[in-house]
């Protein structure tokens, strides 16, 4: 399957780890994941380089063609919220996981569309656990 993974890049990257686990375990399953190199500790650099316009138009079309997205939403970013709405406008079910005892938007949080899952983790293991599960439901 293509997934968008999402997680923040300038609203902090303290859950760094877990990003790049989440990544290396659904590229390790197989799946596409256009958006891998968000994880990577230089990311900042990497996307430095590329024009608000271009990421803009890039992520669009990236959720629009993927078949889900994973957003990690520990740390508030404008910018993954911002492609949660995206998803969910264009039909796409969306997989929110936070750390336990993480406060989580109640935008999100008290959001009823049925696309939209999310859930707690206690550590790397127990999010691609929880990741797994949810995409293998989808199939």
């Amino acid at each position: 399957m293509k997934i968008y993974f999402a997680c923040s890049i300038t609203g902090g990257r303290e859950f760094e780890r877990v990003y790049q686990d989440l990544t290396a375990a659904l590229v390790m399953d197989g799946h596409e994941v256009p958006t891998a190199h968000l994880a990577e500790s230089n990311v900042l650099a990497l996307e430095a380089v590329v024009a608000p316009r271009e990421v803009y138009e890039r992520d669009v079309n990236w959720i629009r063609a993927a078949h889900a997205v994973v957003a990690e939403i520990s740390v508030p970013s404008h910018g993954v919220g911002y492609e949660i709405g995206v998803a969910l406008s264009v039909g796409k079910p969306v997989l929110c996981l936070f750390q336990e005892g993480r406060k989580v938007s109640k935008m999100i949080s008290g959001n009823p569309d049925p696309g939209l899952h999310s859930m707690p983790y206690r550590d790397s293991t127990n999010a691609i656990e929880l990741m797994r599960k949810f995409l293998a439901d989808l199939k």
